[in-house]
């Protein structure tokens, strides 16, 4: 058999709408890894995949590049187009240079890829179909609605839900992607039942759920801990996870210079810029300080003291990032970030949204897990005389069920 018999295109390129936040689902954090790093390695690491491409949305082809597997292999970087079957197309198109025998889609939002449900699509190969998708029977009773009026029950006998990854014969999916007129479609094995090709259904895997809204992702991160412990039903893994909070507490006052002043990883223009030794985003440092508590591990001073020179005018983004990268080494994943931004100037809320964004992106959430809320000290104190600004944070991480 040829090395690059079977290989995968890994679909990264989507918008995450349904999710919301500034960051695409593929690379959020779940377990110190992106989303599409699971997936990755899992195909990586069965022994009849040789590779495949990762199609990305434009200007994530670093993101892509970063989480191949170290050895490189035989993975590539596309990108995609603005429909699911464009970039399905990209994909199978990038691979025409190694004109795979079989190829595997998947969608990376659907990050764990158990082994045996590979297994089970590559022996249908072995056996000479040409589309194979793993399916799974409703759990649930099943009735069409219209207008909130239940109109016709729909019996299960027969019903199955469609999964990811789906096989196919390279040569064959490739051109009824290009003959494809419809770019809306969605499923690719629809393509080969309109074609007459016979696809076959396998057993799927209730592990490989897609990641469609934050309650979705919480269960990801629940599976994910699930997997570590070497639990092999982790959809049915009943003890809970570890659940730790912590706050965050910092001041800075402003001196005599003009601003701008760093506020929350976004710059802000201001009267007085910060007294501190970093970039002085107080906002940040609180944050960054409620990390260090989740691990009880003492607070930024420890770790980046002002008496060092060289965090002198550091972006504060850094200490952050830093931080919750200690976390993920412990096994922790940050679930909510939560701030409380005490000033009497400038006005917060017209920067509210912009703050939200640019610390979901540093921590690798999705935005609706992160708040930032704004308040006054009624002109009292040094925050009410408009001498600084304090900042209390709080932040929720989970970690393993026996990793405390």
């Amino acid at each position: 058999m040829d090395d690059a018999a079977i290989m995968v295109v890994l679909l990264c390129a989507g918008q995450s709408s349904r999710l919301g936040g500034a960051i695409a689902k593929p690379w959020l954090m779940l377990e110190g890894k992106p989303v599409m790093r699971h997936a990755i390695d899992a195909f990586a690491g069965h022994p009849r995949i040789s590779g495949g491409v990762v199609v990305v949305a434009e200007g994530a082809e670093d993101h892509a590049r970063a989480n191949l597997p170290h050895d490189g292999g035989n993975w590539l970087i596309t990108t995609g187009g603005s429909e699911r079957s464009q970039s399905v197309r990209y994909g199978l198109e990038r691979l025409s240079d190694v004109a795979p025998q079989w190829v595997l889609i998947h969608d990376a939002a659907r990050p764990f890829v158990p082994h045996t449900v590979l297994d089970r699509l590559i022996a249908a190969l072995d056996e000479g179909a040409e589309a194979v998708i793993p399916t799974l029977p409703p759990a649930d009773s099943l009735k069409k609605v219209s207008g909130g009026v239940v109109t016709e029950r729909i019996p299960r006998d027969g019903i199955e839900r469609v999964q990811t990854p789906q096989a196919f014969s390279w040569p064959v999916i490739l051109r009824l992607h290009q003959a494809n007129s419809d770019p809306r479609i969605t499923d690719d094995a629809a393509l080969a039942e309109d074609a007459g090709i016979p696809v076959l259904a396998v057993e799927g895997d209730p592990v490989l759920a897609k990641i469609t809204n934050s309650a979705d992702l919480a269960m990801a991160e629940r599976i994910a801990f699930a997997l570590r412990e070497g639990d092999t039903a982790p959809m049915m893994k009943t003890s809970s996870p570890d659940i730790r909070m912590a706050t965050g507490y910092d001041v800075h006052r402003f001196n005599t210079d003009p601003g701008p002043i760093m506020l929350g990883g976004i710059e802000i223009a201001h009267d007085h810029g910060f007294d501190a030794h970093s970039d002085g985003d107080v906002a940040l440092h609180a944050l960054t300080d409620a990390i260090f508590g989740v691990m009880a591990d003492g607070d930024i001073g420890a770790h980046f003291p002002p008496s060092d020179d060289q965090w002198k005018g550091m972006d504060s983004a850094f200490f952050l990032e830093k931080a919750a990268a200690q976390l993920a080494e412990q096994g922790g994943v940050i679930t909510l970030a939560d701030l409380t931004i005490i000033a009497e100037a400038p006005k917060i809320t017209p920067h509210r949204d912009a703050m939200r964004a640019r610390i979901a992106g540093l921590l690798g959430l999705a935005v609706d897990r992160v708040s930032v809320k704004a308040t006054t000290s009624e002109g009292l104190g040094f925050t009410g005389r408009k001498e600084g600004i304090a900042v209390q944070a709080a932040v929720t991480a989970v970690f393993g069920p026996n990793n405390a």
